[in-house]
């Protein structure tokens, strides 16, 4: 998910095509990674294992970029190691292992629909604690989101629904909405790069010392990891998992929201869905049902009302 920041200018037209170039290329790469973390899981590694081999691949990528970007003002980091510590260990490790251990009891996209109702609990949790009542637009988008919700996970069929599952997704959307939160936060000063690299670089010590101690199941194979289809050693998900739906997802993020601003940015992050979704049955063969497909879609239209209904800046 791409790092959202407050801009609301409307982008340059030079400005505009870069940045839904890179939009797009930052959906397509974050969207790989659950499909990715299932095959590796398939063939016997742990999620927790999966999580912390891609984000400590992509902090050992992002860290040097980042230091690069700070020019030697060390004092910022400093200032501001507590939001980037939170980052790392919510947004970033949190957020990932919980999605990652949904994507072992569920399908791909299925979990990250409903991790992409954090707009949702955002507003919740903004009206509840900051007093900040919601307008129509986004009433209307939270009530689209819930029904979509229960949609998605198809429960007026009978279907056979994974409860840990959905708390496994669940979770998942906090550590989403988290991630919203702490990342919005521009006015210190810490560039967008700076946070993503510093926020991987703790989750991903955080995770390592979890499976060290035997806090997480950390389960790794050299097994080769099978798709629909076709066969691939283990190195090729995990490579990819670092330098294309990490690194290059980060970058490609950063980028896209610092040419286009928060709001026309969320919109194009929202592609992360579909690229899941057509990942997902490329190489797993995960076909939603046509209730999930119409949830899905209630989801997506519900995030772009809550969107549609945020104070705009002055």
């Amino acid at each position: 998910m791409a790092t959202v920041t407050h801009d609301t200018a409307i982008p340059a037209p030079s400005r505009l095509t870069a940045g839904l170039g890179f939009a797009v290329l930052a959906a397509g790469s974050f969207g790989l990674s659950g499909t990715l973390a299932r095959g590796l899981m398939d063939a016997g590694w742990t999620a927790a294992a999966a999580v912390t081999v891609r984000i400590v691949l992509g902090a050992l990528l992002l860290v040097p970029i980042a230091v690069v970007q700070l020019r030697g003002r060390w004092g910022l980091v400093r200032r501001n190691l507590a939001l980037i510590v939170a980052y790392g260990l919510i947004a970033v490790a949190g957020c990932q292992l919980a999605y990652f251990n949904a994507v072992s009891h569920m399908q791909v996209g299925v979990a990250l629909l409903i991790e992409f109702t954090a707009p949702v609990a955002i507003v919740g949790w903004l009206w509840a604690r900051q007093d900040q009542r919601p307008g129509v637009l986004t009433l209307v988008g939270a009530a689209f989101g819930l029904v979509g919700l229960f949609l998605v996970l198809d429960l007026l069929s009978g279907a056979e629904v994974s409860v840990v599952g959905i708390l496994w997704a669940l979770a998942a959307m906090v550590g989403a909405a988290t991630y919203f939160v702490l990342s919005s936060h521009e006015d210190n000063g810490l560039p967008g790069s700076v946070l993503a690299a510093g926020g991987l670089l703790v989750g991903g010590v955080a995770l390592s010392l979890a499976g060290a101690v035997g806090i997480l199941p950390f389960t790794a194979t050299t097994a080769p990891v099978v798709f629909q289809g076709f066969t691939v050693d283990w190195w090729v998900p995990v490579l990819t998992l670092g330098l294309v739906s990490t690194a290059l997802a980060y970058v490609a993020g950063i980028a896209a929201s610092r040419r286009l601003g928060s709001r026309l940015g969320s919109f194009f992050a929202l592609l992360e869905v579909l690229a899941a979704l057509v990942f997902a049955w490329v190489l797993l063969g995960q076909v939603p049902a046509v209730v999930q497909v119409v949830g899905g879609a209630l989801i997506l239209a519900g995030v772009i009302f809550v969107k549609l209904g945020e104070p705009r800046a002055a």
